[in-house]
């Protein structure tokens, strides 16, 4: 990073200029940008040579790169991480996005999981990004569980905490169970996990299952186990990520990225390394961005995750809120639209808290 900043501050007033006209409008069009159309409007009169000359050097330091011999330049993953350091320009959230964000606070919301829904719905339709949202871990006693069929191959789990907190959680149950094995299920769940946190649950119903094996059906037993992966997802310190708006980004990228992005939203609905989602932004507050392979979750689409840690009432990290998108995305505007987003979920908790 410091060699980046050091880089920028080296280059004279007519390669900044350059260098911020072609990243600029390149994040903008998404086409290579040649020297001719920066003459144009450049702040002093130089000629389509000169200013070529300036760009072959800028790609001798790796900051532009052309993707075709007779192409126009574009920024390197380098270059867009030392414009985003160094010279990018954050634009206000305008009225109409933050009218549309502040739509989703609800004043009597007591389903975090929906409030989330519709955080994440809010910040994809605004961004044209795809958004994720990390809940934070509800840790109150459970009073009540209940599991409800509502097709073949779909089914409920209704958790009720003592605080008044209500999840309703969609899962798969394995074929051919009946509502008899689900109410057995619940029943044997609720005989004693009234009064533990859903940690305490898990661990508690591992020894049950061992121990009480034949007290209870396979397929009843089937349905707990899939319950608990749903509800703790054993190796993760955390419980769900929320993606929203996965067809804008689809929408945004060339048929060659169209399989690897395939593959991210693969990646992340079998929540593989979700645990570094939140980690990255436990190192400090405020919004970071990751662009392609800065970040491994997103290295094989060479999109940009920008991601900003929210937190409960005692300033602690609980959770987070980002929006992925291609490289070229608009920084100056989606990096304050996220970091708006990520307070205003932090107020949101503050209110549920609060009633």
């Amino acid at each position: 990073m410091t060699d980046q900043r050091q880089l920028l501050q080296e280059m004279n007033d007519r390669s900044r200029e350059v260098f911020r006209r072609v990243v600029e409008a390149y994040l903008t069009t998404g086409a290579p940008v040649g020297s001719r159309s920066l003459t144009r409007d450049f702040s002093e009169k130089v000629s389509a040579a000169t200013i070529r000359n300036v760009m072959q050097d800028l790609e001798y330091l790796g900051l532009l790169g052309s993707p075709h011999v007779s192409a126009g330049r574009v920024p390197t993953q380098q270059g867009l991480r030392i414009f985003v350091d160094g010279l990018l320009e954050i634009d206000p959230v305008t009225a109409s996005d933050r009218e549309m964000l502040d739509a989703t606070r609800s004043t009597n919301e007591r389903d975090l999981t929906t409030m989330l829904d519709r955080v994440g719905n809010a910040l994809s339709s605004i961004t044209r990004g795809a958004s994720l949202v990390l809940a934070p871990k509800h840790e109150a006693a459970i009073k009540h569980i209940e599991f409800v069929s509502l097709s073949a191959d779909r089914a409920l789990v209704v958790l009720v905490f003592s605080d008044g907190h209500v999840e309703n959680r969609v899962f798969t149950p394995q074929p051919g169970l009946t509502p008899s094995a689900m109410r057995e299920a619940a029943n044997f769940l609720n005989a004693f996990a009234n009064g533990l946190t859903l940690s305490e649950l898990r661990q508690r119903i591992r020894k049950e299952i061992t121990s009480r094996r034949q007290e209870i059906d396979a397929l009843a037993g089937d349905l707990v186990e899939r319950g608990l992966a749903l509800w703790e997802n054993e190796g993760e310190p955390h419980e769900r990520l929320i993606v929203r708006g996965r067809a804008n980004l689809l929408e945004q990228t060339d048929g060659d990225s169209l399989s690897r992005i395939r593959e991210l939203f693969e990646d992340l609905e079998r929540k593989r390394d979700i645990a570094e989602f939140l980690e990255l932004t436990e190192r400090g507050e405020g919004v970071r961005i990751f662009i392609g392979s800065e970040n491994k979750l997103f290295s094989l689409t060479g999109s940009t995750l920008v991601v900003s840690p929210y937190m409960n009432a005692d300033r602690k990290i609980i959770g987070a809120v980002g929006v992925i998108g291609p490289t070229r995305l608009n920084y100056g505007r989606i990096v304050p639209i996220v970091d708006y987003t990520a307070q205003l979920v932090g107020r949101m908790l503050g209110d549920m808290g609060s009633e």
